[in-house]
């Protein structure tokens, strides 16, 4: 199974014990599910309840968001990148 590296922002960093590491899958759903299993906490920040990305969250492979993709059982392979990118509003 391929190694696939993943990154989370700064403001995620308590919840994975650092800001990369790696989780080992075939497609990008499963990279998600390794990571939140690894990392119990980031679920919450990531999906809502019904598990859906939540509308604040951009997930990236590679260099494509997630949500254009035709579906999250799109293959991964070794040395592939899935980066966590929340967005930040205010007034």
């Amino acid at each position: 199974m391929p190694a696939v590296s993943f990154r989370v922002p700064r403001m995620l960093e308590p919840y994975c014990g650092g800001r990369t590491f790696e989780v080992e899958a075939d497609t990008v759903r499963a990279a998600l599910d390794a990571a939140m299993r690894l990392h119990p906490l980031l679920r919450t920040h990531l999906e809502d309840e019904e598990g859906r990305l939540r509308p604040h969250v951009n997930v990236f492979h590679n260099d494509t968001e997630v949500r254009r993709l035709p579906s999250l059982e799109e293959p991964v392979r070794e040395g592939d990148q899935i980066v966590v990118l929340q967005a930040i509003s205010g007034g």
